[in-house]
């Protein structure tokens, strides 16, 4: 009785879940799987069976009642459903021999699935496809479960397969599932493995799949750029520094913006990276400087007015941010004053004073732009007066924003009244 507590017959468990069936179904091909596990699995937009890897030209399931049937057999002979039961409520610290038993299948199916992955053999291109859609799937269930997949390696392998093909676009299909999957198991692995990017040769890779990759594998690399610029993310300072400075990449961040018309996520996703690398970016760097050498101030004053003319103001407040951060720049200042960009720009920021959405950080950035632009001249302060910015500020002061916003606003108020003092007529006007 013993013995048969210890292990659950290998035909009793699931090859997706590898738990004991609940509702054991069986598919075209002839195998079986648990109900809900490839229900998810073909939800997922598979279509292909994970056993066999074998199209599905019929996803019809047939309920499995022998196998059903003979599973509670063993259940009532070895007593095991209480024992199952309990080991569900156990503390994730304590196993029973159920779980010791469990945790080793699994451990054998994750080796055996990153096999695959690291054969070097062309033919195994597919069945790679299809094991990367099986561990973003398994990957849902992350930290609860399925542990494995990070104390093995899956994650440094991934990587590897994205940045280390020389020609990547010639597998875009398998970039694309690989940097899905590896953005799936990062916020549980070590930020460290990013740093293969410091070699140049994967650092190359990094910049082709910028400029040349898919539509889907750029929102992926600019998601990688905003969790490398997080501020605990001390470990790959160095990286961070390479990629903010390399002139390529900031070409491609602000492409991804200018063409918002026709690809707009892939322009949020532009601005996002943009805003985390100018956020972090350290006195001793110069990726600001670049960016406005790269046309980023006129890009983002398009873009807002833009995306307010259409009244699309979900992504404002994250272009004004980028548009404060880097106003603290001189170069920037000048570069807003002197391309044709000042008109434009100051009405845009005045509409947003109070209109970003309700967004109160989108507020308080568009204050903090026209301080440091009024603070700039007479002639700013002039433009931003005849533009209503004191009816804008005056609305702000009496919304729900917050006593930092309000305190911004006063001080900006404060600024403005040297123009009352010199000239109310044109205050007036």
């Amino acid at each position: 009785m013993r013995e048969i507590e210890m292990s659950i017959p290998n035909f009793f468990t699931c090859p997706i879940s590898l738990e004991l069936f609940n509702d054991p179904v069986t598919l075209c091909t002839g195998q079986t799987y648990d109900r809900c596990s490839i229900e998810r699995w073909l939800a997922a937009g598979n279509l292909t069976c994970p056993v066999t890897m074998q199209k599905l030209h019929d996803v019809s399931m047939v309920p499995n009642h022998t196998l059903r049937h003979l599973i509670d057999q063993w259940l009532d002979k070895s007593n095991f459903h209480h024992n199952l039961h309990q080991s569900f409520h156990h503390d994730h610290d304590h196993y029973d021999d159920h779980d010791i038993c469990k945790v080793g299948s699994k451990v054998m199916f994750f080796t055996s699935l990153k096999h695959v992955l690291e054969s070097q053999d062309h033919s195994f291109l597919d069945q790679k496809i299809q094991v990367l859609e099986q561990v973003t799937c398994l990957s849902e269930d992350l930290p609860r479960k399925n542990e494995a997949l990070i104390s093995i390696g899956f994650f440094p392998l991934i990587l590897g397969i994205i940045f280390g093909s020389r020609k990547p676009q010639e597998n875009m299909n398998l970039v694309e599932k690989s940097l899905d999957c590896a953005l799936k198991l990062l916020p549980f692995s070590s930020l460290d493995d990013l740093n293969i990017l410091l070699e140049e040769s994967k650092f190359e890779t990094f910049k082709v799949l910028f400029q040349e990759g898919s539509y889907l594998v750029k929102i992926s690399l600019c998601n990688i750029i905003e969790i490398v610029s997080l501020p605990t993310s001390i470990s790959t300072k160095g990286l961070l520094s390479k990629i903010g400075n390399n002139t390529q990449i900031l070409q491609s961040l602000i492409s991804y913006i200018n063409d918002h018309e026709q690809n707009p996520k892939l322009s949020q996703g532009g601005i996002k990276a943009i805003v985390s690398l100018l956020s972090s970016s350290s006195s001793h760097d110069n990726r600001g400087e670049n960016m406005i050498k790269e046309g980023l101030i006129p890009s983002l004053v398009t873009y807002i007015l833009e995306l307010e003319k259409k009244d699309k103001d979900e992504m404002i407040p994250k272009a004004i941010k980028a548009l404060e951060l880097v106003l603290d720049l001189e170069s920037a200042k000048k570069e807003f004053m002197g391309n044709g960009v000042l008109s434009k720009g100051i009405k845009g920021l005045i509409k947003m004073v109070f209109r970003v959405s309700g967004d109160d950080e989108g507020s308080e950035s568009a204050v903090n732009c026209l301080m440091i632009l009024c603070c700039e001249s007479n002639e700013i302060r002039e433009e931003a007066i005849c533009g209503g910015l004191l009816t804008q500020l005056l609305l702000l002061l009496q919304s729900q924003c917050s006593v930092r916003t309000k305190t911004r606003a006063r001080m900006l108020l404060k600024l403005l009244r040297s123009m009352w003092s010199k000239d109310p007529k044109k205050v007036h006007q």
